[in-house]
Protein backbone atom coordinates (compact mmCIF):
# COMPACT_ATOMS: atom_id res chain seq x y z
CA UNK A 1 0.00 0.00 0.00
CA UNK A 2 0.87 3.50 -0.74
CA UNK A 3 -0.21 6.88 -0.12
CA UNK A 4 0.21 10.04 -2.91
CA UNK A 5 0.27 13.16 -1.62
CA UNK A 6 -0.61 15.73 -3.12
CA UNK A 7 0.94 18.85 -1.95
CA UNK A 8 -0.87 21.44 -3.61
CA UNK A 9 -4.28 20.95 -5.53
CA UNK A 10 -3.22 21.99 -8.77
CA UNK A 11 -2.53 18.46 -10.80
CA UNK A 12 0.07 18.06 -13.06
CA UNK A 13 -0.89 14.79 -14.84
CA UNK A 14 -1.13 16.68 -18.01
CA UNK A 15 -0.99 20.48 -17.57
CA UNK A 16 2.51 22.72 -18.82
CA UNK A 17 4.93 23.32 -16.09
CA UNK A 18 4.59 26.35 -13.68
CA UNK A 19 6.74 27.55 -11.03
CA UNK A 20 4.67 28.72 -8.48
CA UNK A 21 1.35 27.50 -7.27
CA UNK A 22 -1.94 29.83 -7.34
CA UNK A 23 -1.73 32.30 -4.39
CA UNK A 24 -5.42 30.79 -3.65
CA UNK A 25 -4.05 27.33 -3.11
CA UNK A 26 -1.38 27.32 -0.16
CA UNK A 27 -0.82 23.69 -0.67
CA UNK A 28 -0.77 21.30 2.31
CA UNK A 29 0.27 21.78 5.50
CA UNK A 30 2.84 19.86 7.49
CA UNK A 31 0.41 18.90 10.21
CA UNK A 32 -1.61 17.15 7.35
CA UNK A 33 1.42 15.73 6.26
CA UNK A 34 1.91 14.58 9.77
CA UNK A 35 -1.82 13.22 10.04
CA UNK A 36 -1.25 11.41 6.71
CA UNK A 37 2.26 9.93 8.37
CA UNK A 38 0.48 8.09 11.36
CA UNK A 39 -2.49 7.04 9.08
CA UNK A 40 -0.20 5.63 6.50
CA UNK A 41 1.29 3.99 9.83
CA UNK A 42 -1.72 2.50 11.00
CA UNK A 43 -3.23 1.30 7.98
CA UNK A 44 -0.22 -0.54 6.64
CA UNK A 45 1.62 -3.69 8.59
CA UNK A 46 4.06 -1.78 9.28
CA UNK A 47 5.97 -0.75 5.56
CA UNK A 48 4.07 1.81 3.59
CA UNK A 49 4.83 3.96 0.57
CA UNK A 50 4.47 7.89 0.52
CA UNK A 51 4.49 9.26 -2.86
CA UNK A 52 5.31 13.39 -2.98
CA UNK A 53 3.12 14.75 -5.96
CA UNK A 54 1.90 17.85 -7.34
CA UNK A 55 1.54 20.06 -8.77
CA UNK A 56 4.83 20.16 -8.37
CA UNK A 57 6.13 18.96 -5.49
CA UNK A 58 9.44 20.09 -5.61
CA UNK A 59 8.25 23.77 -4.72
CA UNK A 60 7.67 22.61 -1.38
CA UNK A 61 10.93 20.42 -0.51
CA UNK A 62 10.63 22.18 3.58
CA UNK A 63 7.58 20.24 3.61
CA UNK A 64 8.96 16.80 2.14
CA UNK A 65 12.50 17.49 4.38
CA UNK A 66 10.10 17.79 7.24
CA UNK A 67 7.95 14.78 6.36
CA UNK A 68 10.88 12.45 5.83
CA UNK A 69 12.09 13.45 9.04
CA UNK A 70 9.18 12.93 10.67
CA UNK A 71 9.07 9.39 9.22
CA UNK A 72 12.02 8.49 9.96
CA UNK A 73 11.07 8.89 13.70
CA UNK A 74 8.23 7.11 13.63
CA UNK A 75 10.92 4.50 12.37
CA UNK A 76 12.78 4.49 15.47
CA UNK A 77 9.52 4.34 17.45
CA UNK A 78 8.84 1.40 15.87
CA UNK A 79 5.59 1.90 14.17
CA UNK A 80 6.31 1.76 10.67
CA UNK A 81 9.01 1.84 7.77
CA UNK A 82 8.52 4.31 4.79
CA UNK A 83 9.98 4.54 1.42
CA UNK A 84 9.96 7.65 -0.34
CA UNK A 85 9.35 8.48 -4.21
CA UNK A 86 8.84 11.87 -5.65
CA UNK A 87 7.32 12.87 -9.16
CA UNK A 88 8.71 15.90 -10.47
CA UNK A 89 8.73 17.60 -13.92
CA UNK A 90 12.57 18.15 -13.04
CA UNK A 91 12.73 22.26 -13.14
CA UNK A 92 13.95 22.85 -9.70
CA UNK A 93 15.93 19.27 -9.09
CA UNK A 94 19.27 20.54 -7.48
CA UNK A 95 22.22 18.81 -6.22
CA UNK A 96 20.94 19.77 -2.44
CA UNK A 97 17.93 17.72 -2.98
CA UNK A 98 19.61 14.74 -5.32
CA UNK A 99 21.77 14.84 -2.28
CA UNK A 100 18.89 14.51 0.47
CA UNK A 101 17.32 12.00 -2.16
CA UNK A 102 20.33 9.60 -1.57
CA UNK A 103 21.11 10.20 1.78
CA UNK A 104 17.06 8.99 2.90
CA UNK A 105 16.74 6.80 -0.55
CA UNK A 106 14.12 8.73 -2.30
CA UNK A 107 13.23 7.61 -5.49
CA UNK A 108 12.52 10.18 -8.19
CA UNK A 109 10.84 9.90 -11.36
CA UNK A 110 11.05 12.58 -13.62
CA UNK A 111 8.75 13.89 -16.82
CA UNK A 112 10.30 14.06 -20.15
CA UNK A 113 8.22 13.77 -23.42
CA UNK A 114 11.20 12.74 -25.56
CA UNK A 115 12.86 14.25 -28.37
CA UNK A 116 12.89 18.60 -28.28
CA UNK A 117 10.06 18.46 -30.70
CA UNK A 118 7.87 16.48 -28.84
CA UNK A 119 8.89 17.36 -25.08
CA UNK A 120 8.14 21.22 -26.25
CA UNK A 121 4.99 20.41 -27.61
CA UNK A 122 3.16 20.44 -24.66
CA UNK A 123 5.81 20.76 -21.92
CA UNK A 124 6.48 24.87 -21.18
CA UNK A 125 7.73 27.12 -18.34
CA UNK A 126 5.16 29.81 -16.89
CA UNK A 127 5.90 31.99 -19.40
CA UNK A 128 5.01 29.63 -22.28
CA UNK A 129 8.56 29.37 -23.14
CA UNK A 130 9.84 25.69 -24.71
CA UNK A 131 11.63 23.83 -21.39
CA UNK A 132 13.39 21.11 -23.14
CA UNK A 133 16.65 22.73 -22.82
CA UNK A 134 15.54 23.28 -19.16
CA UNK A 135 14.80 19.62 -18.25
CA UNK A 136 17.53 18.13 -20.05
CA UNK A 137 20.24 19.19 -17.70
CA UNK A 138 18.21 18.35 -14.93
CA UNK A 139 17.75 14.81 -16.54
CA UNK A 140 20.88 13.97 -17.43
CA UNK A 141 22.16 14.70 -13.58
CA UNK A 142 19.18 12.40 -11.89
CA UNK A 143 20.38 9.31 -14.26
CA UNK A 144 24.26 9.74 -13.88
CA UNK A 145 23.60 8.98 -9.69
CA UNK A 146 20.15 7.27 -10.18
CA UNK A 147 20.45 5.51 -13.31
CA UNK A 148 17.36 2.95 -12.61
CA UNK A 149 15.27 6.02 -11.76
CA UNK A 150 11.82 5.88 -14.12
CA UNK A 151 11.20 8.60 -16.79
CA UNK A 152 7.80 9.22 -17.60
CA UNK A 153 6.58 10.14 -21.01
CA UNK A 154 3.15 11.18 -21.82
CA UNK A 155 2.19 10.84 -25.75
CA UNK A 156 -0.31 12.73 -27.29
CA UNK A 157 -1.87 12.73 -30.36
CA UNK A 158 0.29 15.40 -31.96
CA UNK A 159 3.55 13.90 -30.80
CA UNK A 160 2.84 9.75 -31.34
CA UNK A 161 5.13 10.15 -34.53
CA UNK A 162 7.89 11.14 -32.33
CA UNK A 163 7.54 8.00 -30.40
CA UNK A 164 10.02 5.79 -31.22
CA UNK A 165 12.87 8.24 -31.75
CA UNK A 166 11.78 9.62 -28.14
CA UNK A 167 12.41 6.35 -27.13
CA UNK A 168 15.49 5.68 -28.65
CA UNK A 169 16.89 8.73 -27.58
CA UNK A 170 15.96 8.64 -23.95
CA UNK A 171 17.80 5.07 -23.72
CA UNK A 172 20.59 6.28 -25.76
CA UNK A 173 21.09 9.30 -22.61
CA UNK A 174 21.08 6.46 -20.41
CA UNK A 175 17.45 6.00 -18.86
CA UNK A 176 17.24 2.06 -18.27
CA UNK A 177 13.84 2.32 -16.80
CA UNK A 178 11.02 4.33 -19.12
CA UNK A 179 7.59 4.28 -18.66
CA UNK A 180 5.39 5.39 -21.75
CA UNK A 181 1.69 6.24 -21.45
CA UNK A 182 -0.75 7.80 -24.23
CA UNK A 183 -3.16 10.42 -23.30
CA UNK A 184 -6.23 8.77 -22.78
CA UNK A 185 -8.26 11.60 -23.01
CA UNK A 186 -6.47 13.17 -26.11
CA UNK A 187 -8.21 13.42 -29.42
CA UNK A 188 -7.20 10.98 -30.62
CA UNK A 189 -8.01 10.41 -34.25
CA UNK A 190 -8.24 7.12 -36.69
CA UNK A 191 -4.94 8.76 -38.31
CA UNK A 192 -2.88 9.31 -35.28
CA UNK A 193 -4.12 5.80 -33.90
CA UNK A 194 -2.41 4.64 -37.10
CA UNK A 195 0.60 6.72 -36.44
CA UNK A 196 0.82 5.61 -33.09
CA UNK A 197 0.49 2.05 -34.71
CA UNK A 198 3.84 2.47 -36.54
CA UNK A 199 5.76 4.04 -33.78
CA UNK A 200 5.14 0.94 -31.96
CA UNK A 201 5.92 -1.35 -34.65
CA UNK A 202 9.08 0.45 -35.34
CA UNK A 203 9.44 0.48 -31.64
CA UNK A 204 8.74 -3.44 -31.77
CA UNK A 205 11.93 -3.72 -34.04
CA UNK A 206 14.24 -1.52 -31.94
CA UNK A 207 12.82 -3.83 -28.78
CA UNK A 208 14.12 -7.41 -30.03
CA UNK A 209 17.24 -5.89 -31.32
CA UNK A 210 18.38 -4.14 -28.03
CA UNK A 211 17.38 -7.08 -26.13
CA UNK A 212 19.53 -9.08 -28.66
CA UNK A 213 22.57 -7.29 -28.08
CA UNK A 214 21.83 -7.72 -24.56
CA UNK A 215 21.33 -4.14 -23.53
CA UNK A 216 19.17 -3.72 -19.91
CA UNK A 217 16.12 -1.24 -19.89
CA UNK A 218 12.59 -1.58 -19.30
CA UNK A 219 10.03 -0.15 -21.69
CA UNK A 220 6.69 0.08 -20.53
CA UNK A 221 4.02 -1.16 -22.10
CA UNK A 222 5.98 -3.61 -24.00
CA UNK A 223 7.18 -5.23 -20.98
CA UNK A 224 3.64 -4.91 -18.95
CA UNK A 225 2.13 -6.98 -21.63
CA UNK A 226 4.47 -9.69 -21.62
CA UNK A 227 4.44 -10.16 -17.81
CA UNK A 228 0.38 -10.23 -18.57
CA UNK A 229 1.33 -13.62 -21.24
CA UNK A 230 4.18 -14.72 -19.41
CA UNK A 231 3.12 -14.43 -15.65
CA UNK A 232 -0.17 -14.58 -16.11
CA UNK A 233 -3.05 -13.45 -13.30
CA UNK A 234 -0.06 -13.36 -11.06
CA UNK A 235 0.89 -10.18 -12.94
CA UNK A 236 -1.81 -8.46 -13.06
CA UNK A 237 -0.24 -6.37 -16.13
CA UNK A 238 -0.62 -3.13 -14.59
CA UNK A 239 -4.27 -3.52 -14.39
CA UNK A 240 -5.79 -1.21 -11.80
CA UNK A 241 -7.05 -1.81 -8.43
CA UNK A 242 -9.16 1.15 -7.51
CA UNK A 243 -8.32 2.10 -3.66
CA UNK A 244 -6.81 -1.05 -2.72
CA UNK A 245 -2.74 -0.51 -3.23
CA UNK A 246 -2.99 3.23 -3.14
CA UNK A 247 -4.98 5.90 -1.61
CA UNK A 248 -4.48 9.85 -2.73
CA UNK A 249 -4.63 12.38 0.11
CA UNK A 250 -4.94 15.89 -1.15
CA UNK A 251 -3.99 18.98 0.79
CA UNK A 252 -6.98 19.00 3.23
CA UNK A 253 -5.94 15.91 3.90
CA UNK A 254 -8.98 14.29 2.60
CA UNK A 255 -8.75 10.81 0.76
CA UNK A 256 -9.53 9.48 -2.79
CA UNK A 257 -9.15 6.16 -4.49
CA UNK A 258 -6.43 7.27 -7.60
CA UNK A 259 -4.90 10.55 -8.11
CA UNK A 260 -7.53 11.18 -10.56
CA UNK A 261 -10.02 12.16 -8.29
CA UNK A 262 -8.73 14.28 -6.13
CA UNK A 263 -9.93 17.56 -8.09
CA UNK A 264 -13.38 16.29 -7.68
CA UNK A 265 -13.43 17.44 -4.09
CA UNK A 266 -14.74 16.02 -0.30
CA UNK A 267 -18.01 16.38 -1.39
CA UNK A 268 -17.87 14.58 -4.48
CA UNK A 269 -18.41 10.64 -4.48
CA UNK A 270 -14.81 10.13 -5.28
CA UNK A 271 -13.97 10.98 -1.64
CA UNK A 272 -13.38 7.97 0.65
CA UNK A 273 -12.29 8.99 4.13
CA UNK A 274 -10.07 11.39 5.75
CA UNK A 275 -6.31 11.30 7.59
CA UNK A 276 -8.09 12.14 10.93
CA UNK A 277 -11.26 9.63 10.37
CA UNK A 278 -9.48 6.84 8.55
CA UNK A 279 -11.26 5.12 5.37
CA UNK A 280 -15.01 4.43 4.57
CA UNK A 281 -14.61 0.90 4.06
CA UNK A 282 -18.15 0.12 2.71
CA UNK A 283 -17.41 3.25 -0.07
CA UNK A 284 -14.04 2.28 -0.85
CA UNK A 285 -15.19 -1.28 -1.43
CA UNK A 286 -18.34 -0.50 -3.33
CA UNK A 287 -15.96 1.76 -5.95
CA UNK A 288 -13.32 -1.08 -6.60
CA UNK A 289 -16.18 -3.81 -7.04
CA UNK A 290 -18.55 -1.19 -9.48
CA UNK A 291 -14.57 -0.39 -11.57
CA UNK A 292 -14.32 -4.37 -11.59
CA UNK A 293 -17.48 -5.17 -12.72
CA UNK A 294 -17.66 -6.77 -16.41
CA UNK A 295 -18.11 -4.13 -19.00
CA UNK A 296 -20.59 -5.23 -21.46
CA UNK A 297 -18.62 -4.64 -24.89
CA UNK A 298 -15.49 -6.64 -23.12
CA UNK A 299 -17.40 -9.99 -22.16
CA UNK A 300 -16.40 -11.78 -24.90
CA UNK A 301 -13.29 -10.23 -25.51
CA UNK A 302 -10.11 -12.72 -25.78
CA UNK A 303 -7.51 -10.34 -24.41
CA UNK A 304 -9.92 -8.43 -20.75
CA UNK A 305 -8.03 -9.83 -18.44
CA UNK A 306 -5.18 -8.71 -19.77
CA UNK A 307 -5.85 -4.71 -20.90
CA UNK A 308 -6.94 -1.70 -18.60
CA UNK A 309 -10.58 -2.34 -19.09
CA UNK A 310 -10.72 -2.09 -15.29
CA UNK A 311 -8.88 0.69 -14.79
CA UNK A 312 -11.71 3.01 -12.99
CA UNK A 313 -9.41 6.22 -13.01
CA UNK A 314 -8.52 5.98 -16.99
CA UNK A 315 -12.16 4.99 -17.20
CA UNK A 316 -13.68 8.00 -14.97
CA UNK A 317 -10.86 10.13 -17.11
CA UNK A 318 -12.42 9.21 -20.65
CA UNK A 319 -15.97 8.47 -20.26
CA UNK A 320 -16.82 9.51 -17.06
CA UNK A 321 -17.40 6.70 -15.78
CA UNK A 322 -15.96 3.76 -14.21
CA UNK A 323 -17.11 1.47 -15.29
CA UNK A 324 -17.18 2.37 -18.96
CA UNK A 325 -13.87 1.60 -21.29
CA UNK A 326 -13.32 4.11 -24.09
CA UNK A 327 -13.14 3.82 -27.89
CA UNK A 328 -9.27 4.83 -27.52
CA UNK A 329 -8.55 2.68 -24.83
CA UNK A 330 -10.18 -0.49 -26.22
CA UNK A 331 -8.39 0.02 -29.70
CA UNK A 332 -5.00 0.63 -28.23
CA UNK A 333 -4.63 -2.28 -25.82
CA UNK A 334 -5.68 -4.61 -28.92
CA UNK A 335 -2.96 -2.99 -31.08
CA UNK A 336 -0.30 -3.01 -28.38
CA UNK A 337 -1.00 -5.92 -27.14
CA UNK A 338 -0.48 -8.08 -30.55
CA UNK A 339 3.24 -6.15 -31.28
CA UNK A 340 4.14 -6.86 -27.83
CA UNK A 341 2.96 -10.53 -28.24
CA UNK A 342 4.95 -10.67 -31.49
CA UNK A 343 8.04 -9.29 -29.76
CA UNK A 344 7.73 -11.77 -26.91
CA UNK A 345 7.34 -14.46 -29.81
CA UNK A 346 10.08 -13.68 -31.73
CA UNK A 347 13.09 -13.33 -28.71
CA UNK A 348 11.64 -16.69 -27.55
CA UNK A 349 12.01 -18.54 -30.84
CA UNK A 350 15.32 -17.39 -30.82
CA UNK A 351 16.22 -18.41 -27.17
CA UNK A 352 16.88 -14.74 -26.36
CA UNK A 353 19.08 -15.02 -23.18
CA UNK A 354 18.67 -11.88 -21.66
CA UNK A 355 15.28 -12.02 -22.66
CA UNK A 356 14.55 -15.07 -20.90
CA UNK A 357 16.52 -13.84 -17.60
CA UNK A 358 14.52 -10.75 -17.67
CA UNK A 359 11.27 -12.40 -17.89
CA UNK A 360 11.03 -16.10 -16.55
CA UNK A 361 14.02 -15.59 -13.88
CA UNK A 362 12.28 -13.91 -10.51
CA UNK A 363 15.64 -13.00 -9.08
CA UNK A 364 17.12 -11.64 -12.20
CA UNK A 365 15.94 -7.83 -10.50
CA UNK A 366 18.22 -8.34 -7.83
CA UNK A 367 20.66 -10.14 -9.99
CA UNK A 368 21.00 -7.50 -12.67
CA UNK A 369 20.96 -4.72 -9.77
CA UNK A 370 24.03 -6.59 -8.18
CA UNK A 371 26.00 -7.10 -11.50
CA UNK A 372 25.78 -3.29 -12.24
CA UNK A 373 27.43 -2.40 -8.71
CA UNK A 374 30.18 -5.04 -9.26
CA UNK A 375 30.50 -3.15 -12.67
CA UNK A 376 30.78 0.18 -10.90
Amino acid sequence: MHLTLHLTRACNLRCDYCYAPPETDPGMCFAVGQQALEFGAKLTSGSCGIVFFGGEPLLHTDLVRRLVHEGRQLKEQGRATFHWKITTNGLLLDDAFLDFSLEHDILISISVDGIREAHDRHRHLAGGAPSFDFVLPKMRRLLAVRPYCSLLMVVNPDTACYLAESTAFLLNEGCRYLVVSPNYAGAWTDADLAELQRQYEQLAELYIEWTLAGRKFYFSPFDVKLASHIQGEQAKCGRCELGQRQISVDPEGFLYPCVQFTTAGPKSRWCIGHVTTGLDEELRANLYAESQREKQPCCNCAIRHRCQNSCGCLNWQTTGRIDRVSGFLCRHEQMLLRIADRVGETLYQKGCNSFLQKHYDPAYPLLSLLEDTLMT
